[in-house]
């Protein structure tokens, strides 16, 4: 699309607090509104489709309520052998995917989405990010679970802190797909929408 000549009001349709985050490095202004959308996966649905599905969903259901604004919409599930992976909410469910992801690789599949109703605009894209745990002791579960109650998060770890020592390796073409937010691909879809990326941040 080309640029726009005023600058829209831009809006994360999300609760979290990591989204937040990610989303204020670009230093761009921006309001906050929780979506309220139904984010169970539907049957025999990939955990790729419902990051997709769930990210459009987020983003449309915000964008209705305000169509001049581009709202960023973003939802992210994780995969342990075909199987979608929440998040704990409780200190024994992260203890059990904990001892399910020792030793093994999870994807986690990470997908953004810039919707527009006036003028309309439509845009989603995923990143992949693998990750490998190392052989984790008892001990080890406990002790970071404790420290760092990362119940929130799907996969029970939180990299961009304590977490990261759980891990031996990830891959991916987004650092910041992991933690919730792939920016690379989200400065990405604003600019396909028009948006003047330089000219807005403070």
């Amino acid at each position: 699309m080309p640029p726009m000549s005023t600058p829209p009001r831009i809006v994360l349709a999300s609760t979290s607090r990591y989204r937040r985050e990610l989303l204020q490095r670009l230093r761009i202004p921006f309001d906050v509104e929780s979506p309220q959308v139904d984010e169970h996966a539907l049957a025999d649905e990939t955990p790729a489709r419902t990051a997709t599905r769930l990210a459009l969903a987020k983003a449309s259901a915000v964008a209705a309520r305000h169509p001049d604004a581009l709202v960023i919409g973003s939802d992210q599930v994780a995969e342990l052998g075909g199987e979608p992976i929440g998040k704990p909410g409780t200190h024994d469910a992260a203890v059990a995917q904990l001892r399910r992801m020792s030793g093994r690789a999870v994807r986690f599949h990470t997908a953004v989405a810039v919707v527009r109703r006036q003028p309309a605009y439509e845009a989603c894209s995923l990143s992949g990010v693998d990750v490998r745990f190392k052989a984790l002791a008892e001990t080890e579960i406990e002790r970071y679970l404790r420290l760092d109650e990362p119940y929130d998060c799907a996969g029970s770890a939180r990299c961009e802190t304590l977490g990261i020592a759980l891990l031996e390796a990830i891959d991916s073409d987004d650092p910041t797909a992991l933690v919730g937010l792939p920016l690379i691909r989200t400065v990405a879809l604003l600019q396909a929408a028009g948006l003047d990326l330089w000219s807005m941040a403070r």
